[in-house]
């Protein structure tokens, strides 16, 4: 069962979604396993005393059995890691649900454990330190727990690096210095004259003399 896309927000990508690791329905199965095993030994033992009652011990003990990995099967199946661009977050459950959100950016420091068992099939605990009310969190079960803390740390420096993108586009017009204004061209200062003398603000002989040394910059 995939991760919903749906709850992911405009502009954040899936990175991971994981299951937690077989080993968290295992000793559900080798239940079962040794309750059919068991079973399967007392039917074809006709010469037991009370056999009835034992057969029925036997059915109800392989039933309980099945029930006990079908719901722990479910709840692997409903139990999601998920690492985004911008987030973690952890959801469980079908009916009664547990779930919690870890923005990257308030993220300070991950850790994760494995004993000598777990490191051989691949599994351990992940625990997240962030600046949040909730605090440390620790997720049970992980795959390749060292994986996803390099992960999870290489989205949180993208991320850091994104913002500071934005925080750099937003600033970059508002500092900009204004273009100085383009120098007038002697045609310009030639009009600019022109209506100075029109308007008897220059005499003639200014007016030449100035005209004639403009001219002369043409």
């Amino acid at each position: 069962m995939p991760y919903s896309d749906l709850i992911l927000r405009d502009g954040e990508e899936l990175v991971l979604d994981l299951h937690p690791h077989w080993w968290y329905f295992a000793s559900a199965f080798l239940v079962a396993v040794g309750a059919f095993f068991l079973g399967l030994f007392i039917w074809t033992r006709h010469d037991l005393p009370g056999s009835d009652f034992f057969n029925i011990g036997a059915a109800v003990l392989i039933l309980g059995s099945l029930v006990w990995l079908g719901e722990r099967y479910i709840r692997w199946i409903s139990t999601h890691f998920v690492l985004t661009t911008d987030r973690v977050i952890y959801r469980s459950g079908v009916v009664a649900k547990h779930g919690i959100e870890i923005p990257l950016q308030r993220i300070n420091t991950i850790f994760f454990s494995q004993r000598i068992f777990e490191r051989l099939l691949g599994l351990g605990d992940l625990k997240i330190e962030s600046a949040s009310e909730t605090g440390a969190q620790v997720f049970a079960d992980i795959r390749s727990p060292d994986k996803v803390q390099h992960d999870i740390y290489a989205q949180m420096e993208a991320n850091e690096n994104r913002g500071l993108e934005k925080l750099g586009d937003r600033i970059a017009p508002q500092g900009a210095a204004p273009a100085a204004p383009a120098a007038p061209t002697a045609t310009d200062q030639i009009a600019e004259l022109h209506r100075l003398h029109q308007a008897g603000a220059i005499t003639d002989a200014e007016y030449e003399a100035k005209k004639a040394e403009l001219l002369g910059r043409m």
